[in-house]
């Protein structure tokens, strides 16, 4: 017969690598989140004005470039904190399409997971 849910045991596995996860993915986001801060500060009041010019460009695209992974770093911290709710509630691991579990491996690799490979890849699929 085929489990329908993952035994208290593996949940706590789960729980201890999704912790681990999330407390480096809160230091990176609050570690982008300061270099946003600084990024306005970069002090080329004294070179060219056509540098000065160059240097305004590549830092308005540096700092669109660190918003964007500020907000990919915020979507997979609340990702992580989702799981911890499903394992607290035992319904992680558990594929939201199909029912099965997600085997232990995609868990590991994508801990947020809330498909298996079956159903993140089946062109029907609606979000």
């Amino acid at each position: 017969m085929e489990k329908s849910r993952y035994s208290d045991e593996e949940l706590e596995e789960f729980r201890t690598l999704i912790e681990e996860k999330l407390a480096v993915a809160k230091s990176d986001y609050d570690a982008l989140l300061e270099e946003l801060s600084n990024s306005s500060g970069n002090g080329v009041d004294d070179t060219s004005p056509t540098f000065h010019a160059l240097e305004e460009g590549s830092e308005a695209q540096s700092k669109a470039q660190l918003m964007s992974m500020a907000a990919r770093m915020q979507k997979y911290i609340n990702g992580l904190q989702g799981a911890l709710v499903r394992i607290g509630n035992k319904t992680y691991g558990i594929c939201r399409q199909t029912g099965k579990l997600i085997p232990k491996e995609r868990l590991r690799a994508v801990p947020h997971a809330t498909l298996c490979i079956e159903a993140k890849n089946d062109p029907h699929r609606k979000n």
